[in-house]
Formats: C-alpha cells, structure tokens, sequence
C-alpha cells in the first residue's frame, strides 16, 4: 500500500498548450515530466472556475454533490457579493481532513475554499469586502492565526497586497519555509501569477508566457525545499492546472436585458432588488439563470437565444446531470470570445470591452467557465516521485480522476464511491483497496 507525503502545486489556468509547446523552455517542469508521469489532457467540470475545480480537485465530487457551484455566491443585493472561501460551504470529505484524521499535519497556501478549515499551517485565499472590515482581520479569522503572523513577520515584504507576481513570491517563500520546518504529511499550494496576466493581457501574451515561466522556478524552489528537509525520497509531487482560458473581446449583460422586459429592477448601485423575477449570475464563460414567480419561460428563452455571444442554453435538469447547480432555471454557454457579466445600467446588453479598462472588475482579455468540452480547453497533469512510473504518457483523464490518485498516493479512503478512478497506470504499485 503506498503511503507516502504528496506535495498540490495548481498553476492557475495552466493549459494542456502550455506543456505541449513550452516544455523546453521550462526546465524543471520538463524534468518532473521526463523523470515522471504526463496526463497530457485533463478534462474539467463545468462550470470551469477556479473555486468549484478545485473543490473537486481535493474532494474527487462534482459541484453538484460538493456545493462549490461558483467562485461567489447568489447575493444580487450586494455589489461586492461573497466568495466561497469557507470550507463550510463543502458538502463532501476532503482530502486534507482525510489526512488529518490519520493524526499527520497538513498544509495549504491561498487553496481555495479552505477558510475555516482544521488544516494544520493554512493561509486561506479571502479578502475583505466589506468597509468595516480589513486584510489581517479576515485573514486571521479565516486561517491559522499564530502561522500567519509568523509567515508575514518573516516573508511580508515579499507582497504587495494581492498584486502579482509578488503574491507569489510570498506564497512560494512561506511554502518552501513549511515544507522545510514542518515537513506535513500533504501540502496544497495554489499560484495564480498566470491566471491573472492572461485575464489581463490574453491567453497566449508575453505577459501569460512570462508568468509560466516564473511559475516553472518557484516549482523548482519548492522541490529543493523537501530536498533541504530531507522528505524528497518519500514526497510524491502533483503539479496541476485547474482550467485553460479562452480570449475574449465582447460581453454580455443578460440582466441588462431582463430590465428591460421589466423582469427585475437594477439600482443606481449597480445591484438587482430583491422584487426580481429573473436574474442571471455569470459564471464568465457561462451563467446561470435563476427564475422566480415567473410564468413567461417561452419569451425568456427566445430572447436569450437571439442575443448575440450565446451559443446554448440547458436546463436546471441538464446541468445538475453535468456537475452544475441543480436550483438553476437554465445555464447558458457563451461563444469564444464573450463572457458573461451580471451587470445592469449599460449601453447595450452585448458590448465590446474597452481595451483601456482591462484589469479593472470584470473587464477582461481572457476568461474560463466554458464547458469543459470546449475546443482546445484542456488542462493538464503531471505526477512525480518515489511511487510514479517514469517518462509516462496518459491521453486523457478528467479532473474528478486526481483526488482518488492522490488518496491512493497518500494512503487514504474516501468513505463514499467517487465518480472518478485512481489513475493507477501512472502509479508503480496499486495501493491496497480503491481509494475512491
């Protein structure tokens, strides 16, 4: 049975494209690839946002059993509505309590939806969103009080604020510091340098492709860090995307055009009162549409369907069978090229994004939240260590496959059958009973 320590890096956004066409201009990805196993497509879970996939990543569920059905949560009342990040919302086992139950420490570094959470060192991804609150109050609520201090105390000059590159060289530091003095049993790390150029810049920029290569080398520093702990001959490595990015140049304002039928009543704030009778809430790619006292279903789907960017529209049925929110009305797809917004008060219910806004709030060059099936939306796995099979190749796996992988590699169970499988072809030695 294997039973060994398992190091999470996500690379956000990270691309099946990116390893394809860049690998020799990353040294230390391509040595974990050459001296490893490459699951070369990996196929997400829709919708395709960063908090539900990696829920799923670290539960093996789909949104539809774990509850992460978004990045933030239905609140047309507030102009800055609340993420996911406590690990209440989580409705199944995670890997990291999994652990924890065996007694062995854990660790996690801005892993999303983990606020909260009984994770030995954490240092949860939230921010404030409220005027009578701050960055160190939420922080300190929300992950381990005395490790943050201690972590800002030592690596604070690093950052500079939520700005990037600089968050991650913060997170990285504390990382490689953890893994050095506190050696955990599974440590969860999650970069978001690429995400974020290529929401500015686009998918394939000088920025995004400067960015991949910052991420390559602070991989590299966080395998020296178990190399200086003396735990690399026992540490199985995971490195990861959580979803690929698609450019876009158009958005669509649904509740724009819901106004205008007088189906719910925008304020000043740019918020929806709460009379509303149809509303929708973007997931970017994609959005859901929530309906309420509302008979005129016949007109609504006509003029969704006649709105310039949609491509096409489920039901609530449909989409809890794909993974999706089962309370939805519909959920509507967008072409290449738009994303959804929830806005109300614009010009136009489709417009074109003003290049000089990129990088403000919802103004972006490229986005996620497709349909996984999407062409050329992959992203990608790459596994390494002491119980991975060497200069392996695996064509396709979904994301559901990797929580029972790891709970094999670290020598757990999930108390309930996933819907995926342990990628155990990658693996050297089957670990005893199934792991999902």
């Amino acid at each position: 049975m294997i039973q060994q320590r398992l190091v999470v890096i996500s690379l956000d956004a990270m691309g099946s494209r990116d390893l394809d066409e860049h690998l020799e201009e990353l040294p230390n990805l391509k040595r974990l690839v050459v001296t490893g196993t490459r699951v070369r497509q990996v196929r997400g879970i829709y919708p395709t946002l960063t908090y539900p996939s990696h829920t799923t990543i670290i539960t093996g569920q789909y949104p539809v059993k774990h509850g992460i059905i978004n990045n933030t949560k239905r609140q047309p009342q507030r102009q800055s509505p609340d993420w996911y990040w406590y690990q209440r919302d989580v409705q199944v086992p995670t890997l990291y309590d999994l652990v924890r139950q065996q007694h062995r420490k854990t660790a996690a570094f801005l892993w999303p939806v983990t606020a909260g959470s009984r994770i030995t060192y954490n240092l949860a991804e939230i921010f404030p969103n409220r005027i009578w609150t701050n960055q160190v109050l939420v922080s300190l609520k929300a992950s381990s009080p005395a490790f943050l201090l201690r972590m800002n105390q030592k690596y604070g000059h690093l950052r500079r604020g939520i700005q990037q590159p600089e968050l991650d060289g913060f997170i990285t530091a504390c990382a490689v510091d953890t893994l050095q003095t506190k050696q955990p049993w599974l440590t969860l790390i999650h970069l978001v340098d690429m995400d974020s150029m290529r929401h500015r810049y686009g998918v394939r920029s000088d920025e995004a492709m400067a960015a991949l290569k910052r991420l390559d080398a602070r991989v590299g520093k966080l395998i020296d860090a178990t190399i200086a702990a003396g735990t690399f001959a026992e540490t199985n490595f995971a490195i990861l995307g959580d979803h690929y990015q698609i450019n876009v140049d158009h958005m669509i304002h649904l509740n724009q055009l819901f106004a205008q039928q007088g189906w719910l009543t925008p304020t000043d704030a740019g918020t929806v009162k709460n009379d509303w009778h149809v509303w929708a809430k973007s997931c970017d790619g994609c959005t859901y549409i929530y309906t309420r006292k509302f008979a005129d279903t016949k007109n609504l789907l006509r003029l969704i369907k006649e709105t310039p960017g949609v491509t096409t529209i489920i039901d609530g049925a449909a989409a809890a069978k794909r993974g999706a929110d089962p309370h939805c009305q519909f959920m509507v797809e967008a072409q290449a090229g738009y994303y959804f917004t929830d806005e109300t008060n614009r010009p136009a219910v489709v417009e074109a994004v003003d290049p000089d806004r990129l990088g403000q709030p919802d103004r972006y060059h490229g986005v996620h939240g497709y349909d996984p099936d999407k062409p050329d939306y992959f992203t990608t796995l790459v596994l390494n260590g002491p119980a991975v099979k060497e200069n392996q190749l695996i064509e396709r796996a979904s994301l559901i496959d990797e929580a029972p992988t790891f709970a094999k590699l670290l020598g757990v169970h999930f108390p309930e059958p996933l819907p995926g499988h342990a990628l155990t072809e990658a693996l050297k030695e089957a670990a005893g009973d199934e792991a999902e």
